[in-house]
C-alpha cells in the first residue's frame, strides 16, 4: 500500500514537471515572438532630429495645457 501511494505521488510530480517545462518553453517562445514583432516595427534609422521631435512634443503639450486652462477659466475657444 505504501509503495503504491509513493508511485502515484512520483508519477504526479513527473507529470507536473513535464507540464511546467512545456509551459515555460511556450512562454519563452511567445516572448521571442513579441520581441521580433517589436524589432520589426522599429525603423532602421531615426528620421529627423530627436531634439526637434522633442520640441514638437513640448509645443503640443503647451498647447494642450493652454486649452485646459481656458476650459477651466470658462473661456470659449
Amino acid at each position: 500500500m505504501y509503495s503504491e501511494s509513493l508511485l502515484i505521488a512520483a508519477c504526479t510530480m513527473v507529470a507536473v514537471a513535464m507540464i511546467t517545462a512545456a509551459t515555460l518553453k511556450a512562454w519563452q517562445g511567445w516572448l521571442a515572438l513579441k520581441a521580433r514583432e517589436l524589432e520589426s516595427r522599429k525603423p532602421d534609422g531615426e528620421i529627423g532630429n530627436p531634439s526637434g521631435m522633442a520640441r514638437i512634443e513640448i509645443a503640443d503639450l503647451k498647447e494642450r495645457i493652454r486649452k485646459l486652462e481656458a476650459i477651466a477659466a470658462g473661456v470659449d475657444l
